[in-house]
């Protein structure tokens, strides 16, 4: 398959579960969360974020050395830094917004499940799950610093995990679809993405 292929069947996989789409989001951008709904937010998507890099070292270690490795080493080595980790970062979303420790809730516990389980099968499989979150991501990511700068007075440091996102995504969206143009069939794809873009618009 060709990159545009790629791009092409994710799309497909995403129809009808664009996440800025979902209510949820389109009331961040709008700022109409209601109290606490952010540190919820904070609270459960920390549980994904400690376990990304996880599923990323985990693809990267069954793939053979080759430039489908190297893409996923390449994400890997910006969610851990340097200089400072993506989980780090979040800390600051999460002290900006009031998040304290909560119990992984069903939808969360779904989602890094998919993660945990496409990681323990081909890799091929795990990327197109890892994809169909990645090629949203960069607008996803703008959309949320925007809405915390402009309706919920969260300052630079509250933001910066969104504004890297923001910045870095749509690499690592691109370095997905690429190691994908070298491993994959269309119909694991467009599968393997549907489900990953179910899950996250569960979530």
């Amino acid at each position: 398959m060709s990159g545009a292929e790629v791009a092409g069947l994710l799309a497909q996989a995403l129809e009808g579960r664009r996440l800025l789409d979902h209510p949820f989001y389109r009331r961040w951008e709008a700022g109409g969360l209601a109290d606490g709904e952010l540190a919820s937010y904070a609270s459960q998507y920390r549980f994904f974020e400690e376990y990304l890099p996880v599923a990323l070292d985990t693809v990267a270690k069954g793939l053979p050395v080759g430039r489908a490795r190297d893409f996923v080493l390449s994400n890997l080595a910006d969610e851990l830094g340097p200089p400072v980790s993506h989980l780090e970062l979040f800390a600051g979303f999460e002290e900006a917004v009031g998040a304290r420790a909560e119990a992984a809730g069903p939808a969360v516990t779904e989602l890094v499940s998919l993660y945990r389980d496409a990681g323990s099968g081909e890799s091929a499989e795990a990327l197109a799950v890892i994809a169909a979150y990645e090629v949203q991501a960069s607008e996803i990511a703008a959309t949320k610093a925007a809405g915390l700068r402009d309706h919920y007075s969260v300052g630079e440091a509250g933001r910066e995990f969104w504004d890297v996102h923001a910045s870095i995504e749509a690499d690592h969206a691109q370095w997905t679809i690429d190691a994908l143009n070298e491993l994959a069939s269309p119909e694991l794809v467009r599968e393997a993405a549907r489900r990953s873009a179910d899950a996250w618009w569960r979530f």
